[in-house]
C-alpha cells in the first residue's frame, strides 16, 4: 500500500479507542491494550494442515510453525501480562492433541509467567488437550467483552473474531486487498491471525448489522503500518 490520497490519514501504529479503552491494531493482526497489559489474537487455526491431511486433502504442513513463530514475535514485542485467544485457536477439537511436541513446548514458553485464556470457538468448542491456559466461553476485562462470534445486538465494548474480516480498495486502476480490523469505535471484529486463514470482505452482508457505518473504519494491515479506511472508500470483492 502506498501513500495515496485515500490512506494518507493513517494513524501511526493503528491506534484506536474502543468503548473508552485505548488500543493498538498491530500490523501482525494482534490487538494490544497497553493500559491493561493485554494482547488479543483471533482465529489461529493451529493444526489446520494436519486436519486437512486426515481428510485426504493435502496442505503444506507448515501452518502451525508459521503461526506460532509470528505469535512468539508479537508476545516478545509487547510482553503482555495477559493473552486472550478469541476462539478457533485450533482448527478442530483434536488439533491440540495432534500438535507436535516442539510446537507444544514453544507455546508453553510463550505462556510462562502470564495469564492465558482460550475462548471457545465453533471449530474448537472444548478445552484444548495438553496445553496450558484457562478455557472460557467469553471474558470481560476493563469493561470490554471478548468472545468468538460477534452478537447481533449492539454491545459497546465487544471484541470478537470468527468472521475473518478483510477489506479492498481500488485506486488508479490498482486493487489492494488485505486483512483488517473492523470497528466503529464501539465494537471490533478481529482479523484472523493464522497462517492458513482467508478473509471475508467487510462489505459482505454478514457484517451489515454489526456496526454504525457512519463511524466505521477498516484498519487494513499494510507491510509497514495499519491504514484506517472509511466505508465510502471500500470496494466489494
Amino acid at each position: 500500500m502506498d501513500g495515496n490520497s485515500t490512506i494518507r490519514a493513517a494513524a501511526p501504529k493503528g491506534r484506536i479507542r474502543i468503548a473508552g479503552q485505548q488500543a493498538v491494531c498491530d500490523r501482525s493482526g494482534a490487538l494490544w491494550f497497553e493500559g491493561l497489559s493485554l494482547l488479543v489474537v483471533s482465529d489461529l487455526h493451529l493444526e489446520k494442515g494436519s486436519a486437512f491431511a486426515r481428510r485426504g486433502s493435502f496442505l503444506p504442513p507448515y501452518d502451525t510453525a508459521a503461526t506460532l513463530s509470528r505469535l512468539a514475535q508479537v508476545v516478545a514485542q509487547f510482553e503482555p501480562k495477559t493473552v486472550i485467544s478469541l476462539g478457533d485457536s485450533f482448527h478442530d477439537g483434536g488439533g491440540a492433541a495432534r500438535m507436535p511436541e516442539p510446537f507444544r513446548a514453544a507455546l508453553g514458553a510463550m505462556q510462562a509467567g502470564r495469564e492465558w485464556y482460550w475462548i471457545t470457538g465453533n471449530h474448537d468448542p472444548d478445552a484444548p488437550q495438553g496445553v496450558s491456559g484457562e478455557t472460557v466461553t467469553d471474558i470481560t476485562v476493563g469493561g470490554l467483552t471478548f468472545r468468538h462470534e460477534p452478537t447481533l445486538v449492539s454491545i459497546a465494548g465487544e471484541i470478537a473474531g470468527h468472521l475473518h474480516p478483510g477489506a479492498r480498495i481500488v485506486q488508479r486502476g490498482r486493487s489492494v486487498r488485505r486483512r483488517c480490523f473492523a470497528s466503529d469505535g464501539r465494537r471490533l471484529v478481529m482479523p484472523a491471525f493464522g497462517a492458513f486463514t482467508g478473509s471475508l470482505n467487510v462489505l459482505d452482508r454478514a457484517y451489515r448489522n454489526l456496526f454504525d457505518w457512519t463511524d466505521f473504519r477498516a484498519y487494513m494491515l499494510g507491510d509497514q503500518r495499519v491504514y484506517p479506511i472509511a466505508a465510502d472508500n471500500l470496494h466489494p470483492g
